[in-house]
């Protein structure tokens, strides 16, 4: 699509100073509606595009675990825009990881024919951006899979997306494509890191021809030349409570690679937590897209978990209400399914639970018990708006805000302004 392709050109024109210049978008990948909304708002008060994407897991032909298809995310956004003063042209939608993962336990057939129908039903939706993920071995398969394997899964599913684009009735721009997943499995790791291997030049080189000769034998040389990015290791990554940052000089090998390659671009998953003076040099070193989604929700969490203090102190305990932290943290305990592969240390729980980078709790905030207890607790602050001296305790970069006039003192504006948090650095090292 144009905004994509633009993006990646004005990206490779040379800066004034030499080298890339560090044009480059941020990702969004979460499905909260608040962390959308502040994304969206963020965005149109900057007349900036906004990328947003769903993964596999979240969003498919059978629900994933946000209940939603792709048409129904699609609509879900673009209500979200609409209200935020969004332009229609400057949103972009995105499929994350599509491919087998979310049917992994499933034999290789049964689960590539439902990713196939999956990719279509994305791009029939409007999705323009897909990453094309096959990487993952499903119940029958070797472990780890061939890499020519994954290069052959990822030719059958660019030819049902680029079916399902001619289909459409009023089918648009074409779609772009992102491949390479040499990244974490989608939810992001698992265990404790110390460092990462940065992904070499030669396997970058090895995975790029293997599509390029894959795409061809199957003549989808021109779907190809829609290939806008790859993704790689820059070497960034967090665990539960520790963050892995990105360290340029490991890294320059890689960015001459694609600074080699036209037309092509990084694409760097799990920047989550990564400073604003990281974030800036991963662009100017070609990783152009730069995604984001449990730093945005754990944002979230923080702000939340902050008005539920100034909550506390201002009016009390509520007579038969536990509070947000207990319930959220309740509810957490008694379903454990999206936690329990993740928080192994029984020592430590409690804080895994509530504090870690991982941010499991993203699960949760959909839980009927979690939105009642949420939706109370700022009813209750949007009726009794607690004293500024809270605010500055509790929220001091939203009390700085209420100060000097650029926000007010409402519980779901603060909400979304500690969403936004997240994002302002991704914007400014992109903004070049």
């Amino acid at each position: 699509m144009k905004l994509m392709l633009d993006l990646v050109r004005r990206h490779r024109q040379p800066s004034l100073v030499g080298g890339a210049t560090a044009v480059g978008i941020p990702s969004m990948c979460s499905a909260h509606p608040v962390v959308l909304a502040a994304t969206l708002r963020e965005c149109a008060a900057l007349g900036r595009p906004a990328l947003i994407e769903a993964t596999s897991n979240q969003v498919n032909q059978e629900g994933g675990y946000t209940g939603m298809t792709p048409e129904d995310f699609r609509r879900f956004v673009r209500a979200l825009a609409d209200k935020e003063g969004l332009a229609p042209e400057l949103l972009i939608l995105g499929g994350d990881h599509l491919g087998p993962n979310a049917w992994r336990r499933q034999p290789a057939a049964q689960a590539m024919a439902k990713a196939e129908i999956m990719v279509a039903q994305y791009v029939a939706a409007g999705f323009r951006k897909i990453h094309l993920d096959c990487s993952m071995s499903c119940a029958d398969d070797p472990v780890p899979l061939p890499e020519p394997e994954i290069a052959a899964r990822a030719v059958r599913l660019c030819r049902a997306a680029e079916q399902a684009w001619r289909d459409a009735p009023d089918r648009g721009e074409p779609p772009v494509y992102v491949i390479g997943t040499e990244v974490p499995v989608p939810g992001g790791a698992h265990e404790d890191l110390d460092e990462l291997a940065v992904t070499s030049p030669e396997a970058a080189g090895a995975t790029l021809s293997l599509h390029r000769e894959a795409f061809a034998a199957a003549g989808l040389e021109t779907a190809f030349e829609r290939v806008i990015a790859m993704v790689v290791q820059p070497g960034v990554e967090f665990d539960h409570h520790k963050v892995i940052d990105y360290r340029p000089e490991k890294a320059r090998a890689l960015s001459a690679f694609i600074a080699a390659q036209p037309g092509l671009v990084f694409e760097a998953h799990s920047t989550d937590y990564q400073t604003a003076d990281h974030l800036a040099q991963l662009a100017r070193d070609h990783f152009a897209i730069l995604k984001v989604g449990p730093g945005a929700t754990f944002a979230l969490r923080e702000t939340l978990w902050a008005l539920a203090a100034v909550e506390r102190e201002w009016l009390g305990r509520q007579r038969g209400d536990e509070g947000l932290v207990e319930t959220v943290l309740g509810v957490m305990r008694a379903e454990p399914d999206h936690w329990k592969p993740y928080y192994q240390d029984p020592a430590r729980l409690d804080v895994d639970l509530a504090y870690s980078l991982s941010d499991r709790i993203r699960y949760y905030w959909a839980h009927p018990a979690v939105q009642r207890a949420c939706a109370g607790m700022l009813d209750r602050l949007e009726h009794s708006p607690p004293p500024l001296t809270l605010l500055s305790q509790f929220l001091p970069r939203q009390y700085d805000a209420i100060r000097d006039g650029r926000l007010r003192n409402r519980p779901g504006e603060l909400l979304r302004d500690g969403a936004a948090q997240s994002l302002r650095p991704y914007l400014d090292a992109c903004a070049a």
